[in-house]
């Protein structure tokens, strides 16, 4: 209990401050402390957050294994002809895809913190692998095959992946948006879908791998010569979307039975490669050429087991050549499950942890490597198909690794007969689902038009160059993007708004009221035009920032502030008076026959500028000495002192910032810092260049006290700390005692000047 006191004690005083001048800062052991209060129990939570399995495992039940047995068998349905078919879009044989799909899924299970994500090869992946394969025996030709190269990539995007995730570097893919994703997965489809179309057809005599424009083009020039693996290939195609459509349709005609439709739907891939291989092997067996040729292409021998099981050839001279399309494939291994993952627990209403995905997804690439699998991340259809078969746990994923090894060793002999341009139709109807419909791609425009374009030019890119080029596009884009966004934050000036709320709840009571504070020019529909927005006090600017104050932005708004000053706020010394070979070269006044202190005479004199901290969560030592500028220059440009009150500071390191720049405490200006971040240090004048540019006559900042006697009675006073007098708790009461203090300086002015007037004897006759 008494701990709990104390500990009150100390927060009460962080609150109100200290009893004299000196603002109380939060002190930086405080934050190194919190850092870390239990080193051992935090090493224990470490690891034990490695097996996130150890934590659901012992509570397993019958309930759970009911859900998982159903789902891991629907998904092992379902990924072993789509990996056999992917392997065919790297350009592997049909094996490698399997075993990539049996490790991980089996691997996953141990570290996954998404029950619904099933890892193994994937499309986009598949199509990258075949990318790469392709540049390293182009460069290099005949020195190492395509299952090694692939292997390779495994092994060092897992690492990679792997580092990242120990690193807790997960946060990283938020940098990338969702249209960014949505544009190179559309870009990437097409690409696969058009490399696919050949197969399907049985045409031959072109590279399926170039650019998606040119194996368009060629495709259709190739038309003629369509052979007759195209009766398997467009049979297949069209059954594979006929039971869809019809299961969809009968499960909403037949609400009861929509999870038998839902079951007969998910076993399209397997009944129609099921088909497809009795038709080949009916067909084939018997029309064999001399030259070992079969009429149409088909998949032939596929190794039974794990055949190329051992310690993985990783060649340093490979790594070398690959180098340089490591990137491309690191960013869509991690970013895709990433994605996937967070989609689905976003729909199921659980947290996914993406530092612990990015561990798996490393360490499941790393032990695939020794069963010689290629790069595996988080597949999209599977998922959703784990998701809708009513998976409980990752423990499903043993049972989908249990159906590919049932496939790896009793099914071989099989999966000779099955015909290449099947295999074409099951990519290219799993492959058409990660195209953005229109509805999407229009909800792209009406929420960020820049997003759009960001999407488009993702697909552009991919279609016209490479999916590789496509990634680097989006990526720089959004980069770029978000830079600007930052430079070049939204910022307001506010004007306030009364809301007449009504009177109270008993008659006697007054009609009661609220002030609002809204952009004095209001841009677009942002409320009622007939509302008038009423500005502050002659002599106020109050401005809302609406982003961190850091380095990149701070002298965007340093240059908005001072330039609205100096266009709507009085100039305080009289240029007129002022020779011109006096006057600084870049404020050589106006030109000959015109007043400049017409206009200037008719505007009010600065006093105070309140600035609306409530959505600063950041602020750097840039943005402190930009702070410091911006009162350098309009105090400069006033002649005399101008009171800068924050309102809605929420964090004490922004509070210590403030204070650390001469901010909030009401410090004569001869305290006042001058220069915080000096970049190049002014030898001789003591370190303080502002001692060359101070007005000469400095008037003393209105304190506290003086404005509490300008404020009338009945007002309200400022709720501020006893040391910062100048930071406030909400708009309202920073606009309140900025008003005063101009209201009390108005007066102050003006009675200055009547005491001056009396002296003229003319002026003592009247």
């Amino acid at each position: 209990m008494a701990t709990l006191l104390g500990k009150a004690k100390q927060l009460g005083k962080r609150i109100i401050g200290h009893q004299d001048n000196r603002p109380e800062v939060v002190p930086v052991t405080e934050w190194v402390q919190h850092l870390s209060q239990d080193p051992k129990r935090d090493a224990i939570n470490f690891v034990e957050g490695l097996f996130p399995i150890t934590g659901w495992i012992t509570r397993y039940n019958f309930g759970w294994l009911y859900g998982d047995v159903i789902a891991g068998l629907t998904v092992g349905m379902v990924v072993v002809p789509q990996s056999m078919s992917y392997a065919q879009i790297a350009t592997l044989p049909p094996e490698y895809g399997l075993y990539s799909a049996f490790v991980g899924v089996l691997i996953y299970c141990l570290f996954a913190t998404s029950k619904d994500v099933s890892i193994g090869p994937v499309a986009v992946m598949s199509l990258t692998i075949s990318q790469i394969i392709k540049h390293v025996q182009e460069s290099h030709p005949n020195e190492w095959e395509g299952p090694q190269i692939a292997t390779t990539v495994a092994f060092i995007c897992g690492i990679i992946v792997l580092g990242i995730g120990f690193l807790r570097l997960g946060w990283i893919v938020e940098f990338i948006p969702a249209p960014a994703v949505s544009g190179f997965m559309t870009g990437s489809a097409i690409n696969i879908v058009s490399g696919q179309v050949p197969g399907l057809m049985g045409i031959t005599g072109f590279d399926t791998r170039a650019a998606t424009y040119k194996v368009i083009i060629n495709t259709l020039k190739g038309l003629p010569r369509t052979k007759l693996d195209a009766s398997f290939g467009l049979v297949a195609l069209f059954f594979l979307y006929a039971i869809r459509i019809t299961c969809d349709w009968l499960g909403r005609r037949y609400p009861r039975r929509q999870r038998i439709f839902f079951f007969l739907s998910v076993f399209r891939n397997a009944f129609v490669i099921l088909v497809l291989t009795i038709a080949s092997w009916l067909y084939c067996r018997h029309r064999k050429s001399s030259s070992g040729k079969y009429p149409i292409k088909i998949l032939q021998d596929v190794p039974r087991g794990f055949k190329h099981v051992g310690t993985p050839n990783i060649d340093k001279n490979l790594v070398s050549a690959l180098a340089s399309e490591l990137p491309v494939a690191t960013i869509i291994l991690l970013l895709e499950h990433i994605a996937i993952s967070k989609s689905f627990g976003r729909v199921n209403g659980y947290k996914i942890n993406p530092n612990q995905e990015l561990i798996a997804i490393g360490v499941t690439n790393l032990i695939g490597t020794c069963f010689a699998a290629y790069p595996a991340t988080g597949s999209f259809s599977r998922s959703a198909l784990k998701s809708k078969s009513g998976v409980r746990t990752p423990a499903a994923g043993i049972l989908t690794s249990i159906v590919v090894i049932v496939a790896l060793y009793g099914l071989t002999p099989a999966f000779f007969w099955i015909p290449t341009a099947g295999l074409s139709a099951v990519i290219i109807h799993a492959v058409a689902d990660l195209v953005a419909s229109p509805r999407q791609v229009y909800s792209y425009w009406r929420v960020s038009p820049l997003e759009f374009i960001i999407w488009a030019a993702a697909v552009l890119v991919t279609i016209f160059s490479t999916i590789e080029n496509g990634i680097y596009t989006s990526v720089c884009a959004s980069a770029a993007l978000l830079l600007i966004r930052i430079a070049h934050p939204r910022g307001y000036f506010l004007g306030k708004v009364t809301l007449h709320l009504g009177a109270g709840p008993r008659p006697d009571e007054p009609e009661q009221s609220r002030e609002v504070y809204v952009p004095l020019k209001p841009k677009g529909r942002l409320m009622n035009a007939d509302v008038k927005v009423v500005p502050p006090a002659p002599g106020v600017v109050v401005y809302r920032l609406e982003d961190s104050f850091i380095y990149p932005n701070s002298s965007s708004v340093n240059s908005t502030i001072v330039d609205y000053v100096k266009a709507h706020m009085k100039r305080g010394v009289d240029m007129s008076q002022i020779k011109l070979s006096d006057r600084s070269w870049n404020d050589p006044g106006p030109r000959p026959g015109h007043d400049e202190n017409a206009e200037n005479n008719k505007r009010p004199d600065l006093r105070a500028i309140v600035l609306d901290f409530s959505s600063v969560s950041q602020i750097d030592t840039t943005g402190v000495q930009s702070l410091i500028d911006t009162r350098n220059e309009v105090e400069r440009w006033a002649n005399h002192p101008v009171e800068f009150h924050f309102a809605t500071i929420l964090s004490p390191w922004i509070r210590r910032a403030l204070v650390a720049g001469g901010f909030g405490t009401g410090t004569t200006p001869s305290d006042l810092p001058k220069e915080i971040a000096a970049v190049v240090p002014y030898r001789g004048f003591e370190g303080d260049i502002g001692q060359l540019t101070r007005f000469p006559d400095e008037e003393t900042p209105v304190h506290e006290e003086q404005r509490s006697k300008a404020v009338e009675a009945g007002d309200h006073a400022p709720i501020a700390l006893q040391d910062t007098p100048f930071f406030h708790l909400d708009i309202v009461q920073a606009v309140r005692a900025a008003e005063a203090s101009a209201s009390y300086a108005a007066t102050s002015h003006v009675s200055s000047s009547i005491t001056e007037d009396t002296k003229d004897p003319s002026l003592l006759k009247e």
